[in-house]
């Protein structure tokens, strides 16, 4: 079964592995740096700028 590619709601690249999140889409790279960011690092703040987008986007 060929997957289809979405954008990212963080990177806004296209990819076809990730997850869904109220159906909106997180590649599967961004997944992993997010959970890998230390709540010090300053791309912690937008990381949770852009997860906010989630629940902005219709």
């Amino acid at each position: 079964m060929e997957r289809v590619a979405q954008r990212c709601i963080v990177c806004e690249e296209e990819r076809t592995d990730g997850i869904a999140i109220c159906e909106q889409f997180i590649c599967q790279q961004c997944e992993q740096e997010m959970v890998n960011t230390d709540v010090q690092d300053k791309k912690y703040t937008f990381f949770i700028h852009q997860m906010r987008r989630i629940w902005l986007t219709d």
